[in-house]
């Protein structure tokens, strides 16, 4: 045996419980054609796609450390971007569930997310106040724009300009303009908080919620379009619009401003009194959903333009003939209103609170809507919008596969097969190998669990003081056992497996032993299980926790007033006082050979008592809230603690050192348990997730595990935004952020410009020696660096080297490089440039150079030939990109419509109007022939 104490690492397993979290919207998904039957929706760190029509789970994006907050689907139905609360974004493809872009450059959770029309931009808010604008082809940031002061609500890009919509949290709306990067309006008609908007009528219609219950409706006019003649304006343009005027409400528009202006035009009043939690539409705008923070969820119609022409005609009609009715010449003019374009269609009651919700349109009179509910459900239902007041039709719940509230209680049975979770609705048995719910049993609120010998039966512990006994294999309630006047805390198995022990806030521990009856309503050839009470302990405060010892000589009780009391097994006389705690023991535990016992308290604390005389080896500051479970891995004295910072942490209790801690939950841990091989750990939270730690045969190394806790701390004191020097503009920023990564980028690439040196000089030396003995001269080996890079020169290695950066962390790379190494650079691009090597990537970091050290390179003289030679080697390289990406593009067409012309076949989507106009002009040739 060594000296060394070797310790085993536990690593994530699979996550059970989790159907949708409470932070995340939930959005429908176009897979294989086929609309409304899946959808995704945030679970903890991944994204679960489900089929809704089956109930099971389709696809599982698996993310990192931070929670989803936003989920936004791309136009091509190909693609998901997903959002984090640390701030990063990432780009996932449907098909097969793979990363292809990853986007870091808020400080703070993802809270708005949306595409372009193209599905080649995204747009990002966040908490952090800044909104992001991503090119997905470049894989890069293209700038951050600042200007709100309150967190991001929404943002949208609107349909036919380069123009962005954002609203926040600071009462304002914010257009801007994306050609010239500033914001060019702001609509300040709110007097609280914006919560969402959505943009209808191709892009004429604003609709904004607030924490009112009022949905403000605001008119978009493009001022370029108003220029135009009477007949190319909207149809929409033509009616006239009854406007509510509000002095205060009113602004005065800029005349230099010739991009758009926005009033408005009136408000529909929501039925719910509390604020705004979110609104959605469907893909043609002719439906829109919003609700609160409770059940309803409210619908509302948008009639098209045509339809609301013919209401117009037939309002303007009834005007005629009430005139003519009333002898008088004069008619009224009829006037579209507000409510005539948003016409509430009903307010529909959910199962519980609702999180979010999103609507997809199966046919003009039918609207099928989908809601994530805050008790971890997904309801969805489809709703008559020809019917006022109409009730959802076949409304399905996916409810199976996770628990509707936190789970209390967690126990493993005998083999480890199973696990046992119990919440304050329903007691659930999973299968551990396979992840699935075998089980599903109605129960009051549970607060301790155990499976009986035979891992038949399972013991619930509940808040009104009784012990329900249920059998595994029907699934149905045997016996509700009374047991406590209050809460039953606590249950733990007598080591000889013949009774257990509960303790209760009645302030009494009662023994019982386990029983065989027959039972008519059971079976009548076998007997049932039941309990019968042997004996009592009175004590003076509640009892939170009771554990025997595996010797079964001591039981140890922890009440009220923080202490821990020890008594005698079989005579139940009083043996020892634990005390030392500040606030009262949550969990105890003791270990395999009855010697030690640890205690978790709710003052962060945990301590190591010896059983033999009573005397704390050990108080330990644990974690950064109370301490909610511990227990000892079986046959070690090894030790798991859970606490209510969401982190899992092992210990040594010889030692009394941290081995490693366990990360992966987002809130409170509420309990754990071990298994009896001591392989497996499952810890509960109050993220509505179980998830399963496997141990490995990988050795943890305590050295390396303190290196890695203080790299972290190094990284996240790393992250920043950068400043670029010289910049005075404060409305827009770079995209991206100062991480460890940007600064290992910056590292590799000066390392790298030292070797090309290094390499160049070489080969000039070589080049020198052979010109002076005018022989060739064998060339100097290669650096080793460039053969495991397979590059045959300095050059071709310093390429390779740039194309290792992430588009997205190119540009604060390069900002991080000192000037001496910029000038280096600038040489090795000219290089590329001249040999047409990636001709973009070296654009992109020349101007980049240029913009951010415009100053020390105009007053370096060295460099004035070297930009003077790139000046003309960069329009003439980029012009023939150009010219060949249009030869490429002309041939293309030429090939696409030869095809098409002579077979009549059509390749693209795009090439359907074109066909159908050929066939048109076909049918009228053989009709005149005719």
């Amino acid at each position: 045996m060594g000296l060394t104490k070797q310790y085993l690492r536990y690593v994530p397993g699979p996550v059970l419980g989790l159907v949708g979290g409470q932070k995340s919207n939930v959005v429908f998904l176009d897979i294989k054609g086929v609309k409304g039957k899946y959808c995704a929706v945030g679970a903890c760190e991944n994204v679960l796609v489900w089929d809704l029509r089956t109930g099971e789970k389709h696809l599982e994006l698996q993310g990192e450390k931070g929670e989803v907050t936003q989920i936004a689907k791309s136009p091509d139905k190909r693609h998901v971007a997903v959002g984090y609360s640390d701030g990063l974004v990432k780009v996932f493809d449907l098909h097969g569930g793979e990363v292809k872009v990853n986007f870091s450059g808020h400080k703070s959770a993802v809270t708005a997310l949306s595409y372009d029309h193209q599905g080649l931009r995204l747009v990002s808010g966040a908490k952090d106040t800044d909104v992001i604008v991503w090119d997905i082809v470049n894989e890069s940031g293209l700038f951050r724009l600042k200007g709100h002061k309150g967190q991001i609500t929404q943002v949208v890009f609107l349909k036919d300009k380069n123009v962005i919509v954002s609203s926040s949290k600071d009462t304002f709306i914010k257009f801007w303009d994306l050609d010239t990067q500033h914001c060019f309006k702001t609509l300040v008609g709110h007097r609280s908080e914006i919560y969402d908007f959505v943009i209808v009528r191709n892009g004429q219609r604003l609709i904004t919620g607030s924490a009112d219950s009022e949905l403000r409706v605001w008119d978009i006019e493009y001022i370029d379009s108003l220029k135009l003649e009477e007949d190319a304006e909207p149809a929409l343009k033509r009616m006239k619009m009854e406007s509510e005027e509000e002095g205060e409400d009113e602004e005065e528009e800029d005349e230099d401003l010739h991009i758009l202006k926005c009033t408005k035009v009136g408000s529909v009043m929501r039925q719910g009194r509390d604020r705004l939690v979110s609104m959605t539409t469907d893909a043609g705008g002719s439906v829109l959903a919003c609700h609160g923070s409770n059940k309803y969820l409210e619908v509302f119609k948008l009639p098209s333009i045509e339809n609301l022409q013919k209401h117009l005609a037939k309002r303007q009609k009834k005007l005629r003939k009430k005139a003519r009715d009333s002898g008088t010449e004069e008619v009224g003019e009829a006037l579209i209103t507000v409510k005539d374009e948003i016409v509430q269609n009903g307010l529909h009651k959910m199962a519980a609170n609702i999180v979010s919700v999103d609507t997809v349109l199966e046919n003009p009179a039918l609207c099928k809507v989908l809601v994530l509910l805050n008790n971890n459900m997904l309801q969805h239902c489809c709703i008559d919008l020809e019917q006022k007041q109409a009730e959802p039709q076949d409304m399905t719940k996916l409810v199976l596969p996770g628990h509707r509230t936190d789970v209390r209680t967690l126990s493993f049975s005998s083999d480890n097969t199973a696990l046992l979770s119990a919440s304050a609705e329903s007691v659930k048995i999973w299968n551990r190998a396979s992840s699935q719910c075998i089980r599903t049993m109605t129960c009051d609120y549970a607060l301790c669990s155990l499976f009986a010998p035979g891992d038949r039966h399972v013991i619930i512990g509940t808040k009104s003081g009784k012990l329900q006994i249920f059998d595994v294999g029907s699934g149905g309630l045997l016996e509700e056992v009374e047991d406590h006047t209050g809460a039953v805390w606590s249950v733990s198995m007598s080591p000889d497996r013949r009774g257990i022990v509960t303790g209760g806030a009645d302030k009494q521990v009662h023994f019982w032993k386990f029983e065989l009856i027959m039972d008519e309503k059971f079976s009548l050839t076998s007997k049932r299980l039941t309990l019968e009470l042997e004996k009592t302990l009175k004590m003076d405060e509640d009892v939170l926790c009771v554990k025997y010892s595996p010797d079964q000589r001591l039981i140890a009780v922890s009440l009220l007033d923080n202490t821990v009391k020890v008594f005698f097994a079989d005579t139940l006389k009083f043996f020892l006082s634990l005390y030392g705690h500040k606030l009262p023991v949550t969990c105890m535990d003791i270990s395999h050979d009855s010697t030690l016992l640890v205690s978790g308290s709710a003052d962060r604390n945990i301590k190591i008592w010896g059983l033999d005389f009573g005397d704390c080896h050990k108080s330990i500051f644990a974690h950064d809230d109370s301490v909610m479970c511990t227990q000892f891995i079986a046959k070690t004295h090894l030790i798991f603690t859970g606490g209510k910072d969401g982190k899992i942490k092992q210990w040594d209790a010889d030692k009394f050192e941290l081995i490693v801690t366990l990360q992966g939950h987002h809130a409170e841990i509420w309990c754990m348990s071990v298994s009896s091989t001591g392989n497996f750990l499952a810890t509960a939270s109050h993220d509505k997730s179980i998830r399963l730690w496997e141990k490995t045969k990988e050795i943890v190394v305590l050295e390396e595990e303190r290196e890695m806790e203080r790299e972290k701390e190094d990284e996240e004191a790393i992250e920043g935004e950068t400043v670029v020097p010289g910049e005075t503009n404060t409305e827009v920023a770079l995209a991206g952020k100062k991480s460890i990564e940007t600064v290992k980028g910056a590292e590799r690439l000066m390392e790298a410009l030292d070797l090309y040196k290094e390499e160049s000089a070489k080969l000039k030396d070589h080049k020198e020696q052979c010109q002076r003995k005018g022989q060739q001269l064998p060339p100097p080996s290669l650096n080793p660096l460039l053969m495991a890079y397979k590059c045959d020169t300095p050059e071709r290695y310093m390429l390779e080297m740039l194309r290792k950066i992430k588009s997205s962390e190119l540009e604060e790379s390069l900002l991080v490089l000192p000037f001496s190494y910029v000038i280096d650079l600038l040489k090795v691009l000219e290089v590329f440039i001249d040999s047409a090597w990636e001709v973009e990537l070296s654009c992109r970091c020349l101007f980049f150079l240029l913009r951010v050290h415009h100053g020390q390179i105009t007053s370096n003289l060295v460099l004035l030939p070297v930009i003077d030679r790139l000046r003309q080697k960069t329009r003439d390289r980029v012009s023939e990109l150009r010219d060949r990406i249009g030869f490429n593009r002309a041939g293309s067409e030429f090939i696409q419509r030869q095809i098409e012309m002579s077979q009549e076949t059509i390749f693209f989507s795009d090439a359907t109007g074109r066909y159908k106009e050929r066939k048109k002009k076909k049918r009228a040739i053989l009709a005149v022939k005719v």
